[in-house]
């Protein structure tokens, strides 16, 4: 039985890779072979988990402020550049909005170049917790923050490999504008005279938020179309980018609620307990009533 399961997955396996996109299945990374990309994360989980564990008997690195600078700005320059390019191959492409379809013309190999770019800057991108474990921010390495580096460098692996086009340039594109900030954030984050005058932190994961419901609706429209019959971008993408979406937002809402909500609640109730603790009017009234109760008795 396993074995027949086993020969099953590896035929489709096998049949699977023939059926890449030849625009996109031998550039860097990709290979038309998923285990350079396993490879890379399964180092990346061991960096995380013995990367803090080392850390924890070291002395913090002191990266220079500079590189740090540069790394950030760097991506939020190749963000933009990657939004533009989305765009202006989006339009050239003469994609319907509501769901783009993988139409192959010569104009669509800007997409497909753009998105390539968008999945090699996730690899680039788990430097962040590279710094974070190095400088002992330990904090900062949340089980969102590695599962969301991870995956997202698995996942599109799959689409750069199978639909590097239509409808997976939409949530690249808004990605793309969150990075923006929020890595512009980071690079002036670093500089002292600066990070006490950055009051956007919060409004970055609100942002977030809002990509992931509007990508999300717009997978939900393009799976009408599909079922509707007018559009033709591979169901199983569409399903994969909603779950996706769907599971990011969850944790970031989350991430959110603790990070903000309840910390913000946290702060008010250690300045003034009495304001925020309703119970402790009513234990008081309730004390005073069975003490006049107790004295009529008694009388």
């Amino acid at each position: 039985m396993n074995e027949t399961l086993i020969h099953k997955w590896n035929a489709f396996y096998q049949d699977a890779l023939t059926k890449t996109d030849p625009r996109t299945n031998n550039l860097p990374l990709v290979w038309n072979d998923p285990k350079p990309v396993l490879y890379l994360v399964a180092v990346y989980l061991l960096m995380v988990f013995s990367g803090k564990r080392l850390m924890s008997y070291l002395p913090e690195v002191k990266v220079p402020a500079w590189i740090l600078f540069v790394y950030n700005f760097g991506l939020v320059l190749l963000s933009a550049y990657m939004f533009v390019e989305i765009v202006l191959g989006v339009y050239q492409s003469g994609y319907n909005y509501a769901c783009g379809e993988i139409n192959y013309k010569p104009e669509e190999t800007r997409v497909t170049k753009a998105l390539w770019w968008y999945f090699f800057s996730k690899a680039i991108e788990l430097l962040d917790t590279f710094w974070m474990i190095i400088r002992k921010r330990f904090n900062q390495v949340t089980f969102l923050h590695v599962f969301h580096h991870s995956t997202m460098l698995m996942i599109w692996w799959v689409v750069i490999s199978w639909i590097p086009a239509g409808q997976a340039y939409f949530g690249a594109s808004l990605n793309c504008v969150v990075h923006v900030f929020m890595y512009t954030y980071y690079a002036f984050s670093v500089i002292p005279s600066l990070k006490d005058k950055l009051w956007w932190k919060k409004y970055i994961t609100t942002f977030q938020l809002v990509q992931f419901v509007i990508t999300f609706s717009h997978t939900l429209t393009g799976i009408y179309l599909t079922l509707s019959g007018k559009c033709s971008f591979p169901m199983w993408g569409q399903i994969l980018l909603s779950t996706y979406m769907v599971i990011m937002l969850v944790l970031f809402t989350n991430f959110y609620v603790h990070e903000y909500i309840k910390k913000t609640n946290d702060a008010k109730r250690k300045r003034n307990p009495k304001d925020l603790n309703n119970n402790y009017v009513k234990v008081d009234k309730k004390k005073i009533y069975e003490k006049r109760q107790k004295a009529k008795k008694d009388e």
